[in-house]
């Protein structure tokens, strides 16, 4: 069964330890994502519909808002993975000369002697009690040298773009705005295309020629961000926070948050930890 051995919330967004064996739905992030095998038999981390291996010489990195999901290379033991969330503003904020906002070249990483010991002693630091002052530096190095890996063959004047360098429709804009206040209301997508005052189908071709990604997959990311935080920063219920975010059960919540994490709530819960 795919598990959490660790998990740590900071300003740099999240790092995690985990033990998977279950494929994953395909959706996306607002953070930069890098993955990176450490134990066990080599993955397949899917991007944009294109194929990428995870295995100790290749790891990947995903764009904010890139959708993906993951299958395993072992269902029945799983394999171990360090797994970031980097924030695009404090990539930006740590590094203070870097020049771009976290937005990778490509998609595939080799897997230096430099990229490994960055790994190792990440991995370390996860599985470590206490909260040590070398965690940011080397999450910002380990995140630097893939980043600037993926641009070293690649031309800087393509690439995909984030989503809010291309949301130019003010109706779509609009209708992000309103996802974020309703968050948890039933039929959201159909009264926020009313609200922006589009039709349902010229709303959702509209949402992904701005966006990259249809409105239910944006609309499942606020939810799987806004659950993940609250699982890391308050003590309220599993089954309050799948009704807050307009889930009919704990069961039909636990299954969406297991199909786009890659594990229970109970268990992200009880692995997570906080930096500061």
């Amino acid at each position: 069964m795919s598990t959490a051995l660790a998990v740590y919330h900071g300003a740099f967004g999240r790092a995690s330890l985990y033990k998977l064996n279950k494929r994953m739905a395909t959706h996306a992030h607002r953070e930069g994502h890098l993955v990176f095998q450490v134990d066990g038999r080599e993955s397949v981390m899917n991007i944009a519909e294109d194929p990428h291996p995870l295995t100790r010489h290749w790891a990947t990195a995903v764009n904010p808002w890139q959708p993906h999901n993951f299958v395993p290379g072992d269902p029945v033991n799983g394999s171990v993975f360090l797994v970031l969330y980097i924030k695009p503003i404090w990539f930006l904020e740590f590094g203070r000369s870097a020049s771009s906002a976290l937005r990778f070249g490509r998609n595939t990483i080799e897997v230096t002697g430099q990229v490994q010991r960055l790994v190792s002693l990440v991995t370390s630091l996860l599985l470590e009690d206490d909260n040590s002052d070398l965690f940011g530096g080397y999450l910002f190095e380990l995140t630097r040298t893939c980043f600037e890996q993926t641009w070293q063959w690649v031309d800087t004047q393509n690439g995909p773009q984030s989503d809010w360098s291309r949301v130019r429709d003010y109706r779509i804009r609009n209708s992000i705005r309103l996802m974020k206040e309703r968050i948890g209301d039933e039929l959201a997508l159909d009264t926020i295309a009313r609200d922006s005052g589009l039709s349902r189908p010229h709303f959702y071709k509209l949402f992904r020629q701005n966006v990259g990604l249809t409105p239910n997959m944006y609309l499942n990311t606020l939810r799987m961000e806004t659950s993940v935080d609250r699982l890391a920063t308050t003590r309220d219920s599993i089954t309050e926070i799948g009704l807050d975010l307009g889930f009919a059960s704990q069961a039909s919540f636990t299954r969406f948050f297991a199909s786009n994490v890659g594990i229970p709530p109970t268990d992200y819960r009880r692995a997570t930890s906080l930096h500061a």
